[in-house]
């Protein structure tokens, strides 16, 4: 499998994907529509060892003809929409690219006879644990589906969208369900780069409700190496779970980047909670750790040095996306 087609191959962990898969020797296309979160920034350094088309992945027509040029033996699927505010504000848009794009891509590898189908899913499509729960009852890859953002219905649709065409179709899919995922490139509406690039200005930095809320964080060089190990060695039809079982609480993950640029927690602003905001997010990831020997390499304090690092070295490029 050396032709690799990339959706959301500009994106953050998108990105990441085609930088190492041009390093594994995979000749890659990448699709991506190029909206507010997309930059071929992230893939200049790789630029000249790819094909890139800016299209839709609604397109049908314009999918079967870029699968035609192409003939890729694999499709590593993360174009999405993806960020949970934008979806508590209008919903459609996730709708559209995250149900609909993954219908047409996988209608369109059923008739191109793709050898093996990689949908990326969320830890998300899971929905909450409570303040109760403990290491024992993570979220496996058996657990009900229960999302509670738009967003994450979004994902929910898209992910058994996928299993169902591999039920009744046979497209070979894998699912993939990453942690919370963070590094360079990351577009800064997120957490990790809010806080950053907010308290490199000294400016204020939102924190829902208490900051209490509980997620697993996945360095994104990690969440990809998972990626390319399901996609040469996964079982087709099979979900994986990938996270770390490196878990902090919103408001410690704030205080240690603060920490890290020599900034006052003073900066830290609670504001109120958004609506249906999910508490507590971890997986159980022995499923991929025995099956195919992978275990994430970098440790949260480690990766968020190196994030931490990097936006500082690198201000040109997340300067470009503010708006005020």
């Amino acid at each position: 499998m050396k032709k690799l087609l990339v959706t959301g191959g500009a994106g953050f962990i998108g990105s990441e994907c085609v930088r190492q898969g041009v390093r594994r020797g995979y000749d890659i296309a990448v699709v991506d529509k190029l909206t507010y979160a997309g930059d071929l920034e992230r893939t200049e350094e790789v630029q000249r060892d790819i094909t890139f088309y800016q299209e839709d992945i609604t397109k049908r027509r314009t999918m079967k003809q870029i699968f035609r040029k192409e003939r890729p033996d694999a499709v590593i699927h993360w174009a999405a929409e993806s960020h949970v505010d934008r979806s508590i504000k209008d919903a459609s848009p996730f709708l559209e690219t995250n149900v609909k794009g993954t219908q047409i891509l996988l209608e369109t590898s059923t008739e191109f006879g793709i050898k093996r189908f990689i949908n990326i899913s969320t830890d998300e499509v899971y929905g909450e644990l409570s303040a109760l729960s403990t290491k024992h009852s993570a979220f496996s890859e058996s657990s009900p589906l229960n999302p509670s953002s738009p967003y994450s219905a979004s994902k929910a649709a898209a992910d058994m969208l996928g299993r169902a065409y591999f039920r009744t179709h046979g497209v070979p899919v894998i699912t993939v369900r990453p942690s919370n995922t963070y590094g360079p490139f990351q577009y800064p509406e997120k957490l990790i780069p809010v806080v950053i690039s907010r308290a490199i200005d000294n400016r204020t930095v939102p924190v829902y409700a208490g900051g209490e809320n509980v997620r697993e964080w996945l360095y994104v060089e990690d969440c990809v190496e998972a990626t390319y190990t399901v996609l040469e060695r996964g079982r087709i039809g099979e979900v994986y779970n990938i996270g770390s079982g490196q878990e902090r609480r919103n408001i410690d993950v704030v205080k240690r980047i603060l920490s890290l640029l020599g900034k006052p927690d003073i900066l830290i602003e609670l504001v109120q909670d958004r609506p249906g905001h999910d508490f507590r997010y971890c997986l159980n990831s022995d499923k991929i750790k025995i099956e195919l020997a992978f275990s994430a390499k970098t440790g949260f304090d480690k990766g968020l040095e190196k994030t931490v690092r990097w936006y500082m070295h690198n201000e040109s490029w997340w300067r470009k996306f503010l708006s005020d």
